[in-house]
């Protein structure tokens, strides 16, 4: 009763932030959803990407049951599931991304929790259903918070869901980031640029 309790929370867990996460992409233009955004390159459609082959892979290979997509070898990653080619849409991402769900959570639906997985790339590569459930939320809500604050850097829009977005006030984000930005500084010392790094400084 535990275990299917715990499984069913995590699971439902998963499939929530996954849904908030290619919500993100909702009507932002081609260039918008692929353009780097941060200095890293992280951009809002490879990160959806990046999640479709990492599901993927640990509810597929770890598991012995691997993926009807074909994917690269692990051993050959490098680095091209986080961002998307010009040939790549939109629609094939986020179909690449349902399919890995569905394939995730058929293997989540037929194993036990301390069903017993293989891990080529960790360096405790012997774990339980249990520990890739754990680790695949924490990926997928890690990914999510990024595309929180992309999106947000793109168009003001923030939240999980739509149901619960809530109009935009921008005289009181105005003032409500103000008021951080006041504290901030006297917090500092009464300099705008008091703390900040040499490098930063410069």
């Amino acid at each position: 009763m535990i275990d299917d309790f715990a499984k069913d929370c995590l699971h439902g867990r998963l499939k929530g932030i996954r849904e908030a996460l290619v919500w993100k992409l909702d009507g932002l233009s081609e260039y918008d959803i692929r353009r780097p955004l941060t200095a890293t390159g992280t951009n809002l459609l490879g990160l959806v990407k990046h999640m479709a082959t990492l599901e993927a892979w640990y509810f597929g290979e770890v598991f012995g049951r691997p993926s009807p997509d074909a994917l690269g070898r692990w051993q050959d990653a490098d680095g091209s599931d986080l961002w998307v080619t010009p040939g790549e849409t939109r629609e094939q991402i986020i179909d690449f991304y349902q399919r890995a769900w569905g394939h995730a959570d058929a293997t989540i639906q037929a194993l036990p929790l301390d069903a017993p997985g293989h891990v080529p790339w960790w360096s405790r590569s012997d774990v339980k259903l249990f520990a890739i459930m754990i680790h695949v939320l924490q990926e997928t809500t890690r990914h999510a918070g990024h595309a929180d604050i992309l999106r947000e850097q793109l168009d003001g829009r923030t939240g999980m869901r739509p149901e619960y977005e809530e109009q935009i006030d921008t005289a009181a984000r105005e003032a409500y980031r103000a008021k951080i930005e006041r504290a901030a500084q006297e917090g500092a010392g009464g300099s705008r640029h008091a703390g900040l790094s040499d490098t930063h400084g410069a």
